[in-house]
């Protein structure tokens, strides 16, 4: 190990996390009255979609959720969505994307019935995400449906004891800092979001600069809002950041490790190791 590298640090795999995690849907399950079925459709050649479906029907299989893989062509999907929609045996919809590469794929996301989007794709769900609305009834029983990478990346953070339960629900990351390496509109801006929604300072950063999302000083806005800090490098966020996220799905980008605080938690959801020393919390996406 190099020496401008932590003496030490401790790893803690994704599936450590999951279990604990599985143990809770396998409760939930236990209490329907039939196993929930999942369809998919996928209508591409895309390898990467290819592999998220097998992955998608192993998960399923090894939680008790039924799962249906529908290989359709990409001009009759529309349709076969609506069918979907329609059918009461159907209790969520997924769709493995990229479809038509433009602005067509949005349509397809809206088209999708909001009680059956487990990816929280249609518009509702993504204004809820940005404006913190947390549930989808004055009851509050119903959770607005998060994008799955996201709220995985939260998971973590609540089993590495980041949240403080003391706190109420929806401030419980006031006094982090976290740098959140990647903004694009499935992952990192989204996650951003949710980590200045529940009170931390996040500085989100990507190619084109740094941004910082807060709910303001104290934590006293109703939702998080977005600063540009113009001059700001990832150094000078890492070093004020007790935690870091990476996900840049390249291999060549390095992390500068060295900039890092003692003692950080560090989380790699990209598929690449972006830095010899992130140590806590490797975790790919798939």
């Amino acid at each position: 190990m190099a020496q401008d590298q932590p003496a030490s640090c401790k790893v803690i795999l994704a599936n450590s996390v999951a279990k604990s995690l599985q143990l809770e849907v396998g409760e939930s399950l236990s209490k329907l009255q039939r196993k929930p079925l999942l369809v998919g459709f996928l209508a591409n050649k895309d390898p990467a979609a290819r592999l998220y479906a097998d992955w998608t029907n192993k998960t399923c299989n090894e939680n008790g959720i039924n799962f249906s893989l529908r290989e359709v062509d990409r001009e009759d999907l529309e349709d076969n969505i609506l069918t979907a929609n329609q059918d009461d045996t159907v209790d969520g919809i997924i769709v493995y994307y990229p479809i038509f590469n433009s602005r067509q794929d949005q349509y397809l996301q809206q088209l999708i019935d909001t009680s059956k989007d487990v990816e929280g794709l249609s518009h509702r769900y993504v204004f809820n995400m940005y404006q913190n609305i947390r549930f989808l009834d004055e009851e509050r029983l119903q959770k607005s449906i998060l994008p799955c990478t996201p709220l995985a990346l939260v998971k973590v953070l609540e089993y590495l004891k980041v949240y403080n339960t003391i706190l109420p629900y929806g401030n419980r990351l006031f006094g982090h800092t976290i740098t959140v390496v990647n903004r694009s509109e499935v992952v990192g801006r989204p996650l951003a979001a949710l980590l200045a929604n529940d009170g931390a300072c996040v500085y989100s950063v990507d190619v084109t600069g740094v941004q910082q999302f807060t709910r303001g000083e104290g934590i006293k806005k109703r939702r998080h809002e977005v600063v540009e800090k113009n001059g700001w490098t990832l150094e000078d966020c890492v070093r004020s950041s007790d935690v870091v996220i990476s996900g840049v799905p390249g291999e060549t980008f390095k992390f500068p490790t060295n900039a890092l605080k003692e003692g950080a938690i560090c989380i790699n959801f990209s598929t690449e190791k972006v830095g010899q020393s992130l140590c806590l919390g490797e975790s790919h996406s798939s």
